[in-house]
């Protein structure tokens, strides 16, 4: 299993600092509108298109973290799994979530998600999400540290060039 970057370290590269300033809101007990969110790019442990902005916590280290996640019309997680639980809460659009070794577009079992819907993606479970035709914001949540352990290596974004 490859361990990955941790999601504060990479979205404070990746943004600017943007993930920096939610850990400060996050200690002055600040509150944050959805419209005031700092959006950056999302670690290259997602396939390109994505969006993070990091609400609170260090998702790189032991301890509560939460983010939201932008997912752009038509993207697709390929199947991986992480070694905590995942909690998956719909802010916006439609989230399909799929469980298994592969991701499977229409698959009777797959269940989707609209504003409001929650998932729970249990420690080591292997798992796949994908949008339709509208982009899709989401709040993930948990205690990290986050690690992305894609099933099959070649759907891994940072083995791609």
């Amino acid at each position: 299993m490859r361990k990955t970057m941790s999601w504060i370290t990479a979205a404070a590269i990746l943004s600017g600092g943007a993930a920096l300033g939610a850990r400060e809101a996050q200690h002055s007990g600040a509150a944050q509108q959805l419209k005031e969110a700092q959006w950056g790019p999302a670690p290259p442990m997602l396939p390109p298109g994505a969006e993070i902005a990091v609400l609170s916590g260090d998702p790189g280290k032991a301890g509560p973290y939460t983010v939201r996640l932008k997912f752009p019309a038509n993207y697709a997680i390929p199947a991986h799994s992480h070694p905590t639980d995942e909690n998956v809460a719909v802010v916006s659009g439609t989230f399909t979530l799929g469980m298994g070794d592969k991701l499977v577009k229409g698959a009777a079992s797959n269940t989707s998600l609209t504003a409001g819907g929650y998932a729970l993606a249990p420690a080591g479970m292997n798992h796949f999400a994908y949008t339709g035709a509208q982009e899709v914001t989401i709040m993930l949540y948990g205690i990290g540290p986050v690690e992305f352990t894609y099933v099959n290596p070649s759907d891994d974004p940072r083995h791609k060039s």
